[in-house]
């Protein structure tokens, strides 16, 4: 690990996870608290930064698991149908 002012592992916010004492914020909100802070100490009191959306942004992307397969594959190149929304799934205006 490289050397910094705060060093955590995984296995240490894995810790704090099951010990119910993580603390998580959003992208939204560590913004004010580095202005408050200064990157150090906000390095010290958060644990984890929440970036989730709700919508596809630009940068979206996802993972693909085909499983196992006997003999083995690799895809190098495929392609994913759009079939639309579901029936049930009512346009906006």
């Amino acid at each position: 690990m490289k050397h910094y002012e705060v060093q955590k592992t995984y296995q240490q916010i894995n810790e704090k996870i099951r010990d119910g004492k993580v603390v998580v914020v959003t992208a939204e909100e560590i913004i004010d608290i580095l202005k408050e802070n200064g990157p150090v100490e906000t390095a010290r009191e958060v644990d984890v930064v929440t970036t989730g959306t709700f919508s596809p942004m630009c940068s979206s992307g996802a993972f693909i698991n085909f499983g196992h397969s006997v003999p083995g594959i690799k895809a190098a190149l495929l392609w994913i149908a759009i079939l639309g929304p579901p029936k049930h799934v009512r346009k906006t205006p």
